[in-house]
């Protein structure tokens, strides 16, 4: 069987719920929130993967991640993605991380699929998605952006398979791998 995965960093409920109350001013637009146990800073999506390369990606990712020693993200801003001007997606946006860069290119060597070295990498969370159709019907356009200063520490990396069939995307991990 093959299924969508993807590495990212979970994130603290405690820092999901944060996000949700952060978001409740902006519950009116026309926007598909993602749901507050789905929150993450994905690192990449490896597409469909059989189950036999599944168990070869997790040990990759445990292998990677046990390299590296826990760390903190700093996110800043809330606001539309990717302009204000053709909003898509409404995420929170943090600072450039060393950490997160390191880990995300041990991840991709250990999976054979490094390319070259990335100039920054600048962690990012998916909030909602804008409903084109009903944002263009919109008279007046709302501004989303918003300083909002939120740290979280990465202290796994995880392995996810994803299902995005019906009107909510389900996630579920296959394998967590603790950092050193």
């Amino acid at each position: 069987m093959k299924r969508k995965i993807f590495i990212n960093i979970n994130l603290p409920d405690r820092t999901k719920k944060r996000l949700t109350r952060a978001i409740e001013r902006w519950a009116d637009l026309p926007v598909k929130w993602v749901r507050e146990e789905n929150r993450h800073v994905s690192l990449f999506f490896l597409g469909f993967v059989d189950d036999d390369s599944t168990y070869e990606v997790c040990e990759a990712v445990t292998r990677a991640a046990q390299t590296e020693e826990i760390f903190d993200i700093e996110f800043d801003t809330i606001k539309f993605s990717p302009s204000a001007e053709d909003p898509r997606m409404v995420v929170v946006t943090g600072q450039p991380n060393e950490n997160l860069r390191n880990l995300a290119e041990k991840i991709e060597k250990e999976l054979g699929i490094f390319s070259s070295s990335k100039k920054e990498f600048r962690p990012q969370i998916t909030l909602g998605k804008v409903r084109k159709n009903m944002w263009n019907e919109l008279a007046e356009k709302p501004v989303v952006d918003k300083e909002y200063p939120l740290l979280a520490t990465v202290e796994s990396v995880d392995v996810m398979a994803s299902n995005f069939e019906g009107d909510d995307a389900e996630f579920a991990i296959i394998e967590s791998c603790q950092l050193a």
